[in-house]
């Protein structure tokens, strides 16, 4: 079997001629808290208010738009975690195609519902996307419907390759340019518009930690499936990188980063509360990727904000995860007289010191406290590491006796 068709900036260009009037140009917002951060100017490429929340319209509708009718009449087949499923149903209701869509069990409840108010019939199946592909696939050979993959085709990366050449004409001055990897496709379409114009221009990828195939594959010099993937950021549960976007990335692209959970929770409660951006985590890995290493990056910067389809219940979790991890809360055990009124002075204590009690336990029949003592376990919400200290010392010259 030949190797599949490598795309080229003509492709990129013809995808763009394409979606006109389909997709959105997103807006290009700066961010003064990250351009401080790095000592360069910041913007965020808000692809989280994309139709459909993602930019993968861009690569669905250039694929399904590429069929002939003979290939139209036999429907199409997607398998994705979320945001290629809603690309591929809102692009094939647009084109009067048919479209199944699998998707893993336990896919975000928005996003299967997205999909399916965009006309698709979804089937769940298998826990990460490489599962769910092999049943679409199996569908494929079984119906005869065209399999959309949701990165391993030259049309989805010339598809996505469109905001590469979005962001030059909105940041012509952009040094560097920050996006998440998955599959790899919106990166190797990014790499590819952008070095065919700008090869001055550096293209980081971005993966989280507990699926990043990407660097040993790139060690390797061919994909690698990695053995298990886990991570918050549903949208890159990617096993293995795809063929076409592979070569690419390997060619083009600089450098391929990892970030923590705790740096992806970090930089979606930055999103929210100083951009006022509701963005996953996989589309908020390159704001992350700046937070962990902000000294590693020439600005002018563009961090790709790739999609902003998140589950409520996933995004309560990350907040709170978040906060924890910037310092935000604040753990805290206190032995105390047990006389009335004792817990109600340190609550007004920790009212004059701005700290937020979430949760107290007041605790006063262990075996190791005295007869005249208590022990108190509090759970504050702090306003950062240095309010943190703020708050223990305050207790401290209070005479407080904490024990950690």
């Amino acid at each position: 079997m030949s190797a599949p068709h490598r795309p080229g900036l003509a492709d990129v260009l013809a995808a763009q001629k394409t979606l006109t009037g389909i997709t959105r140009v997103t807006a290009l917002e700066g961010s003064r808290h990250l351009g401080r951060l790095i000592g360069a100017p910041v913007r965020l490429k808000c692809e989280n208010l994309q139709r459909t929340g993602s930019f993968k319209l861009r690569g669905a509708y250039t694929r399904i738009a590429g069929l002939d009718a003979a290939e139209r009449a036999r429907g199409v087949v997607a398998a994705s975690a979320g945001n290629h499923a809603q690309g591929v149903a809102l692009a094939a209701e647009l084109l009067g195609v048919r479209s199944t869509v699998f998707m893993p069990v336990g896919a975000p409840l928005p996003k299967v519902a997205a999909t399916r108010e965009y006309g698709a019939e979804v089937r769940p199946h298998g826990q990460v996307v490489d599962e769910t592909l092999a049943a679409a696939q199996e569908y494929a050979e079984t119906t005869g419907a065209v399999l959309i993959h949701p990165f391993d085709h030259p049309d989805v990366v010339a598809g996505q390759g469109t905001l590469g050449l979005e962001i030059l004409e909105q940041c012509p001055e952009v040094r560097t340019i920050v996006v998440g990897v998955g599959g790899g496709g919106l990166a190797a379409g990014v790499a590819l518009a952008v070095k065919s114009l700008r090869p001055d221009v550096r293209i980081v990828g971005v993966q989280a930690e507990g699926s990043a195939a990407y660097p040993p594959s790139l060690a390797a010099g061919r994909p690698v499936a990695l053995p298990e993937v886990s991570t918050m950021a549903d949208g890159m549960k990617v096993g293995r990188p795809g063929d076409v976007p592979f070569r690419i990335i390997a060619d083009l692209v600089d450098e391929v980063r990892t970030v923590s959970e705790d740096a992806l929770s970090r930089a979606l409660l930055l999103c929210l509360e100083r951009a006022k951006l509701v963005v996953e985590p996989a589309g908020a890995s390159p704001v992350a990727a700046l937070l962990s290493d902000p000294g590693a990056f020439t600005g002018p910067v563009v961090a790709v904000l790739s999609g902003g389809n998140v589950d409520p219940v996933v995004l309560d979790r990350s907040l709170r995860h978040g906060m924890a991890a910037a310092g935000r809360y604040l753990s805290l055990r206190l032995r105390v007289p047990d006389r009335p009124g004792v817990l109600a002075a340190l609550l007004g204590e920790l009212s004059v010191a701005d700290a937020n009690v979430l949760a107290v336990n007041h605790v006063r029949t262990d075996p190791g406290l005295g007869v005249s003592e208590a022990e108190v376990e509090l759970q504050l919400e702090t306003q950062g590491p240095r309010h943190c200290a703020e708050v223990t010392e305050s207790l401290r010259r209070a005479g407080h006796r904490i024990l950690g």
